[in-house]
């Protein structure tokens, strides 16, 4: 089985090895590169770089990691930012510029590890403080534009289950719940899964409160 390739970026050296050695100590991780400021990132992206997931600070030399998301995403890589920063507008900016994962550095290796194998089935890899800060935000409750059967996804979403696991739950193909969870998004002016599970999470804390 091949294994699976992790780009590390970050501007400190220490972390990187720190990073690098916890995860090649693992089964089936291979840290393919390793870049220090968003030119490099550019630069080896320009040059064919490839990998499954990218580990992403957002305070680089250069500017917010947030910026290359984009690029990164475009290539087919899925984006788990891995920082200090916990203030409730960072974690919102990121999940809007559409990362698949929000890590503190305070994380462990089994964490990101763990992270790691989430976003590589779909899903988003929020622990449970992160999404408890995205569902601080009130305002109208949207849900109502969702039909029966995209509700059920939703909420499925929200449990952070995958495609393929939300399709085995409600015997529907891949290609069936992608549909639908992009009508999803389309209704709800979503760009990504995180931002229709945070949706689902508030709307579930304002009921047990009533």
């Amino acid at each position: 089985m091949a294994s699976i390739r992790i780009l590390l970026v970050d501007d400190h050296p220490l972390l990187r090895l720190g990073v690098r050695r916890s995860l090649e100590k693992e089964d089936g991780f291979e840290v393919v590169s390793e870049c220090a400021d968003l030119a490099t990132v550019k630069q080896w992206l320009s040059g064919g770089g490839k990998a499954d997931v990218v580990i992403l600070d957002r305070s680089l030399p250069d500017g917010d990691g947030l910026e290359v998301v984009p690029l990164l995403k475009a290539a087919g890589m899925k984006v788990i930012v891995l920082t200090v920063e916990d203030a409730d507008a960072e974690i919102r900016a990121a999940v809007d510029a559409g990362v698949d994962g929000y890590l503190l550095k305070s994380s462990d290796t089994e964490q990101i590890t763990h992270a790691i194998g989430i976003v590589l089935q779909d899903a988003g890899a929020f622990p449970p403080q992160v999404v408890q800060k995205l569902t601080r935000s009130s305002g109208e409750d949207p849900l109502a534009k969702l039909s029966a059967r995209e509700l059920e996804i939703a909420e499925f979403v929200a449990q952070g289950h995958s495609n393929k696991v939300i399709g085995g739950k409600l015997n529907l193909s891949d290609n069936t719940v992608r549909n639908h969870l992009a009508n999803i998004m389309q209704k709800l002016n979503f760009h990504n899964r995180v931002q229709v599970a945070t949706l689902v999470l508030q709307h579930l804390r304002k009921s047990r409160r009533a």
